[in-house]
C-alpha cells in the first residue's frame, strides 16, 4: 500500500531514500501539481495523486512503498492565460524537469500542443490527453561513488580534444558486437580507446547527450536529430544510446576512458529547450512555469525571446531556472565523471536579463561553484540575439571556441589576400581578443573544422554546399565556408587534385596543433571523413555522418595526426601557458618569438601590411631554459620559396616535421641540418619544422 506524507520541498526531482520516494516540483506560477504513476508500456496512469504541500513555491509530496523503476509524470493546474505569459493545461502530460531517466520516446501528434494547434487559434486551449504520448520521468537509485577514482583534471596545456558523436563513432566498428555499437558502452571498448590514445586526444567532447526531441517536421520527412540540440531533460541520458549497458554503461565508459588518460567532456544545450516558440509543444517547461523558464517578450507576454533561432530562450536570469542549470551539471560530474563542458549558444546564459555581461549571474555562480570551478568550461561565444557575438568576451575560467581562427587558417591556406598577419595571430594564442579578460593562450579553442560546416575533408573539396538530403532545398546551413576543391566539385580520380588536396588537410591540421591554445579536432579528420559537401548533417543518421571503419581513403592521415600531437607533447613552446609578446630574452639577441621574412629579415610594418604576402617564419622556445628552439616556416603560396635564416638565430636547424610527407615526421638523420645563417628549400604550399639547441647566456 502507497501512503503520501508531506514529505519535503528538496531536493527537487524525484528521490529514492530506501522506504519511499520523495517527489518535489518548482513552478511559480501553479496552482496545484498531480503525480501521475504510469506501470510500463500503459498508455494512461494507473494512479494520480495530488501532492499535498507547497513551500516556497516547490511542489512536495512522499510517497511509502514505492520503488526505483516506477515511471511517472505531472499535471499541472494553473490559469491559462497566453496574454500573461501562463500556458498551463492539466490535459498535458509533463516530464519531470530533475528526472534522472526517461523511458520511451515522444510521438508526434496534436494533442501535445497546449493549444489548438495549426491556424490562428493560438490562445485556444486544446483539452485532449497527451499522456499517449509523451515519455515518462523514471525513479532511480540514489546515485553513488564511483568505484573507480577519476584522475586529477589534466591541465589545459596538454589538452587535445577529439569532438565525437556516441553513435557516428561506434556504429561501424568492425571490433564492436552489434549490440555495443551507436551505445554508450561502445566508447568504452579498447579498440576506440586505442584509437583515441594513438592520436594523442586527451579528451573526447561528446554531442549532446542530455535527452533530446526528434523535431516534428524531421519525423515528417524520415529524418531525425541526429546531433541532438533540442533538449528536453537536463538530467537524463538520451535514452536512444542505451543500450544494454543502460545508464551504467555510459558511467562505465567514463570510467575506462579516464583509467586510460582521456577526459570526457559533453556538449550541453542550456540556451533553449525542444519546446520551441509559443506554437510548440508541451513537453515539460512550457506547462510547468512557462513565465518562470522562459524569457517572454515584455510588450507581448505571448510570445517567447529567441536569441537561439530555436524558437525560445531559457531564462538562466530566473533564480530558479539557473539553480536547475547549475544542479544538471554537478549530476553530471558527480554521477557521471564528466571532466567538463562546452557550452551551445552560452551568450544567451550570460544575457542578465537581455544584454550578454561576463559578470551575469550565472558566470558568478559557476566560478564560485566548488564542483563546476574546477572542470573544464568551453563557450561557444555567441548566439542570434542583439550583440550575440562575443568572442573574447567570457570571464576568467572559461575557454571559447576560436572561429576567427578557423576562418583565418582556412583563408590563409586557400590564398586569400590579408590573411597572414592574421593567421599569425591565431598562432600565437590570439593575444588581442583573450588578454583583454585577463586570459591566457588557453582561453582559445583552436579548430579547422567541427560538427557544424564542412568536415576536413570537405574543406578541401568542395566549394558550394550540398545540403540537399537534409529536404530543405539545400536553402539550410551556411553559404560562408572558405574552402576550394583545387578544379573539381567533390569526388576526383584526378592524382594531382588528391595530392593537393591531401598536402592541403595536412597544413591546416598542423597549424591547429601548433598553434597556441587548445586543438580540437573533429571525428574523423584524421580518416578524411567526407560528408559530400553536406555542412549541415545535423538530422543524417547514416552513413553520411558515420565514421567509416572499413574505407580509408588517406590512410597514412591518422598517423600524420598522430605525429603532430606527439610533437606538441614534447615541445613546450608550442603549448605555452603565456602569450608570446616579442620581447627580448635577458641578454641576448633573442626574443621570446621572432617573425621573419623570407629574406632573412624580421618581419616589419610593410611586410605585416603586405596583403599579397604568403610566406613567414615563427621562431621561438627562447625563453625555455633547457628547450630545444622552434622554427616553424609557412608557404601558401603554389610555387617554392627560398628561405634564408638569419644568423644571429644560431643553429645549426634539424628539420624535424614537414607537412609534404605523408606522416609529417623527419626520420632520424634523413636530411642534413641547415647551418648557421643557411637557407632553406621551403616548398610550395608546405609546412616545416626545424629545431636548434638552445641558445641562452
Amino acid at each position: 500500500m502507497i501512503v503520501i506524507e508531506e514529505g519535503l520541498p528538496t531536493p527537487l526531482g524525484a528521490h529514492f531514500d530506501g522506504r519511499g520516494v520523495n517527489f518535489a516540483l518548482f513552478s511559480q506560477n501553479a496552482t496545484r501539481v498531480d503525480l501521475c504513476l504510469f506501470d510500463p508500456g500503459a498508455r494512461h496512469e494507473s494512479r494520480t495523486i495530488r501532492l499535498p504541500c507547497r513551500t516556497d513555491d516547490v511542489f512536495h509530496g512522499y510517497l511509502h512503498g514505492l520503488l526505483p523503476g516506477q515511471q511517472y509524470a505531472y499535471r499541472v493546474f494553473g490559469p491559462w492565460d497566453p496574454a500573461a505569459g501562463h500556458r498551463f493545461n492539466p490535459a498535458k502530460l509533463v516530464l519531470d524537469p530533475y528526472a534522472r531517466e526517461i523511458a520511451g520516446r515522444i510521438r508526434w501528434h496534436d494533442a501535445l500542443y497546449s493549444h489548438r494547434h495549426g491556424g490562428a487559434r493560438e490562445d485556444q486551449i486544446d483539452r485532449r490527453d497527451s499522456a499517449p504520448f509523451v515519455p515518462r520521468s523514471v525513479v532511480t537509485r540514489p546515485d553513488t561513488p564511483d568505484a573507480i577514482a577519476l584522475p586529477a583534471p589534466r591541465p589545459l596545456h596538454e589538452t587535445v580534444i577529439y569532438e565525437a558523436h556516441v553513435k557516428a563513432l561506434t556504429r561501424t566498428h568492425p571490433a564492436l558486437s552489434e549490440a555495443e555499437r551507436g551505445t554508450y558502452l561502445g566508447l568504452a571498448h579498447p579498440a576506440i580507446i586505442e584509437h583515441l590514445l594513438k592520436l594523442g586526444v586527451t579528451a573526447l567532447e561528446l554531442l549532446p547527450i542530455q535527452a533530446f526531441a526528434d523535431d516534428r517536421f524531421l519525423i515528417d520527412k524520415g529524418l531525425v536529430n541526429f546531433w541532438g540540440y533540442q533538449p528536453y531533460n537536463y538530467f537524463a541520458p538520451e535514452p536512444r544510446y542505451l543500450g544494454e549497458g543502460g545508464a551504467s554503461g555510459l558511467r562505465f565508459a567514463i570510467r575506462e576512458l579516464a583509467s586510460a588518460g582521456i577526459e570526457t567532456l559533453i556538449d550541453v544545450v542550456y540556451n533553449h529547450t525542444a519546446e520551441g516558440d509559443h506554437r510548440g509543444p508541451t513537453l515539460a517547461f512550457r506547462g510547468i512555469d512557462n513565465a518562470s523558464y522562459y524569457k517572454l517578450d515584455p510588450d507581448n507576454l505571448r510570445r517567447n525571446i529567441d536569441c537561439t533561432g530555436c524558437g525560445n530562450t531559457l531564462n538562466v536570469a530566473h533564480p530558479r531556472v539557473m539553480r536547475m542549470v547549475l544542479d544538471s551539471l554537478r549530476h553530471w560530474v558527480t554521477a557521471y565523471g564528466v571532466a567538463g563542458f562546452r557550452f551551445d549558444l552560452a551568450t544567451s546564459l550570460g544575457r542578465a536579463p537581455s544584454d550578454f555581461s561576463p559578470q551575469a549571474a550565472f558566470f558568478q555562480a559557476v566560478q564560485q561553484d566548488p564542483v563546476l570551478s574546477r572542470v573544464k568550461l568551453i563557450a561557444e561565444p555567441w548566439d542570434i540575439g542583439g550583440g550575440g557575438y562575443q568572442l573574447g568576451g567570457y570571464p576568467y575560467g572559461w575557454s571559447e571556441w576560436n572561429d576567427q581562427f578557423r576562418d583565418n587558417l582556412r583563408g590563409f591556406w586557400r590564398g586569400d589576400s590579408g590573411t597572414l598577419a592574421k593567421l599569425t595571430q591565431g598562432l600565437s594564442g590570439s593575444r588581442e581578443i583573450f588578454l583583454p579578460s585577463g586570459r591566457s593562450p588557453l582561453a582559445s579553442i583552436n579548430f579547422v573544422a567541427s560538427h557544424d560546416g564542412y568536415t576536413l575533408a570537405d574543406v578541401v573539396a568542395y566549394e558550394e554546399k550540398h545540403n540537399e538530403a537534409n529536404g530543405e532545398e539545400n536553402r539550410d546551413g551556411h553559404g560562408h565556408n572558405l574552402s576550394a576543391n583545387y578544379g573539381v566539385e567533390g569526388p576526383t580520380d584526378d592524382p594531382a587534385i588528391l595530392a593537393l588536396r591531401a598536402r592541403q588537410k595536412r597544413n591546416m591540421l598542423a597549424c591547429v596543433f601548433f598553434a597556441q591554445g587548445v586543438p580540437m579536432l573533429l571525428m574523423g579528420d584524421e580518416r578524411s571523413r567526407t560528408q559530400s559537401g553536406n555542412n549541415n548533417a545535423y538530422c543524417q543518421d547514416g552513413a553520411l555522418s558515420w565514421m567509416d571503419w572499413e574505407n580509408d581513403p588517406d590512410p597514412t592521415l591518422t598517423e600524420f595526426v598522430a605525429n603532430l600531437a606527439a610533437l606538441r607533447r614534447v615541445c613546450c613552446s608550442l603549448r605555452r601557458r603565456h602569450f608570446l609578446v616579442g620581447s627580448r630574452v635577458g641578454e641576448t639577441a633573442l626574443k621570446d618569438v621572432h617573425w621573419l621574412s623570407p629574406d632573412g629579415t624580421e618581419m616589419d610594418a610593410a611586410a605585416w601590411g603586405d596583403g599579397e604576402r604568403r610566406a613567414f617564419g615563427m621562431q621561438m622556445s627562447n625563453d625555455i631554459e633547457d628547450s630545444e628552439r622552434v622554427l616553424i616556416l609557412m608557404n601558401a603560396a603554389p610555387e617554392p620559396c627560398p628561405f634564408a635564416l638569419p644568423p644571429d638565430l644560431g643553429g645549426p636547424w634539424r628539420p624535424v616535421f614537414d607537412t609534404t610527407l605523408d606522416t609529417g615526421k623527419v626520420p632520424e638523420g634523413a636530411r642534413p641540418p641547415v647551418p648557421v645563417g643557411g637557407t632553406v628549400d621551403l616548398p610550395e604550399r608546405a609546412v616545416l619544422v626545424l629545431k636548434s639547441p638552445p641558445l641562452l647566456d
